[in-house]
């Protein structure tokens, strides 16, 4: 046998080894895979996270858009602040845009279980 022979096989019992502890169903560890457990969650990181995305997208100036998180127990309240020249973009057509915007903030706030409110601030 080769010297490259004898490295693939070493490696191949490697993988094998390494693969064996991934298939273990019975962890003694029940715990979920959290970085950080409850306590130290951001409320409202997800709902704030998803309106500065959406409205960034939006915005021509997306480096002008901030987002202002106020907490309150499981409520959030967040407030949009953007240039003055998108506003309008934020807002849209009888208010459709924001609305929108409203809706994907409180379905992400809705899957840490917060309440969540959107307010354009100029």
């Amino acid at each position: 046998m080769s010297d490259d022979d004898l490295l693939d096989e070493e490696l191949d019992d490697d993988f094998d080894d390494e693969d064996d502890d991934f298939d273990d169903e019975d962890d003694e560890d029940d715990e979920d895979d959290e970085v950080g457990g409850e306590g130290n969650r951001i409320v409202g990181a997800r709902a704030a996270a998803v309106a500065e995305h959406v409205a960034r997208a939006i915005c021509e100036e997306p480096d002008e858009v901030e987002i202002e998180v106020d907490e309150r127990g499981s409520e959030v309240s967040l407030s949009i602040h953007a240039s003055q020249s998108d506003m309008g973009r934020l807002i849209g057509k009888r208010g459709r845009v924001i609305q929108a915007l409203r809706q994907v903030a409180r379905a992400a706030g809705a899957s840490e279980g917060t309440t969540v409110t959107v307010d354009v601030v100029e």
